[in-house]
């Protein structure tokens, strides 16, 4: 019995280096676990990190002419943009709407764009902005579809000659020249392109221009109409000096620009031509693109050689008149866009001309 106990006794027992490995084992895992916890750093919580990244602005928005303050737009974060701005303003002035709003850096300043974002004009998290009143605002579609529907329909109206506008007997007695028709048919033909690319083709800008920009324009085009309408519809209309070789030539150059025109706006529609990152249009299999080999805005050369050739075969003062005063405007902008061309594109415009080439 006395055996039995001590071999129990003895198996019990744990030798000293059997301690020591033991001791040893657990002082290296204590070791791994303290630098495991001193490499992780403190313990921080998801929401306390992302939070730390955001970086919130408070707009204060002063009148431009009082310096004194309108609202102040907070929790703006970094990622916003002037119109998201525009938009909280709105909010809290319901009385201007964002197209309406124009906001600058300082006062006389350029207006910001509504792609800006808040973190390229803050300066520190607290941004002064100056609000200006911009009026009552159209959008450029509405502008462009009214600047050219109406003249597509005054057209018409004195081409039917409806009453009131020439004497009615007068115009039961005299026949209609064939160059009459035609110019109807042309100046129709002029204003459905516009409309349909202006629908389908041109992408126009989101932005919006002042109301009075619209009447100045409609007043333009549709006084201009008028004047041009009266005169080659009416009954006494004398046709052209050198007959229907001068209205055949002039009727097919006019088609060939009408074309040629259709076609720049097709390529300046593309997507690799539009944007900040736009490249500048190169000619392709298309003869009528072969005009950018020669001009920077061949749309412009093609608009004008519309007019002209209208001007030719109807032989009437008011369209000579309206194809000098398009020829002068074009030209100014052909040649701000031709100096833009020139920055972005320096190697693609040597020996380039504005509208029309070696010239202009």
């Amino acid at each position: 019995m006395f055996k039995r106990y001590k071999s129990l006794a003895s198996e019990r027992r744990i030798s000293p280096g059997a301690t020591r490995s033991i001791l040893k084992d657990d002082m290296r895992n204590f070791h791994f676990l303290s630098q495991f916890i001193l490499s992780a750093g403190p313990l921080k919580s998801a929401s306390a990190v992302k939070h730390s990244k955001t970086t919130h602005f408070e707009i204060e928005i002063l009148d431009a002419q009082t310096k004194k303050q309108i609202c102040i737009v907070d929790k703006v974060t970094q990622k916003s943009t002037i119109h998201d701005v525009k938009q909280k303003f709105h909010k809290a002035c319901p009385q201007w709407y964002p197209s309406r709003i124009g906001l600058q850096l300082e006062r006389g300043g350029p207006f910001l764009k509504d792609s800006l974002t808040i973190q390229s004009v803050a300066a520190s998290s607290i941004v002064t902005l100056y609000f200006t009143d911009l009026g009552q605002q159209v959008s450029w579609t509405t502008v462009f579809l009214a600047e050219y529907t109406g003249p597509l329909l005054i057209y018409l109206l004195f081409y039917l000659r409806i009453p009131y506008i020439y004497d009615m007997k007068e115009s039961s007695r005299r026949l209609c020249h064939p160059v009459v028709h035609l110019a109807c048919f042309c100046h129709c033909i002029h204003y459905i392109r516009y409309l349909l690319e202006t629908l389908f083709v041109h992408k126009v800008s989101a932005g919006h221009t002042p109301l009075k920009n619209l009447i100045k324009s409609c007043a333009f085009y549709w006084g201009f109409t008028s004047w041009i309408a009266y005169y080659i519809n009416h009954p006494r209309y004398t046709p052209p000096s050198f007959g229907y070789r001068q209205v055949a030539v002039s009727a097919i150059n006019f088609l060939i620009c009408e074309a040629g025109n259709h076609f720049i706006n097709v390529v300046l529609a593309h997507p690799s031509h539009t944007g900040n990152n736009a490249c500048f249009p190169s000619p392709n299999y298309n003869p009528f693109t072969w005009m950018f080999f020669l001009v920077s805005c061949p749309n412009y050369t093609y608009e004008i050689g519309s007019w002209i050739s209208f001007t030719i075969m109807t032989q009437t003062l008011p369209v000579g008149i309206f194809t000098l005063l398009m020829s002068i405007q074009m030209s100014l902008w052909a040649q701000k866009k031709h100096k833009i061309y020139l920055k972005k594109f320096n190697s693609y415009m040597r020996r380039k001309s504005a509208m029309i080439p070696f010239i202009l």
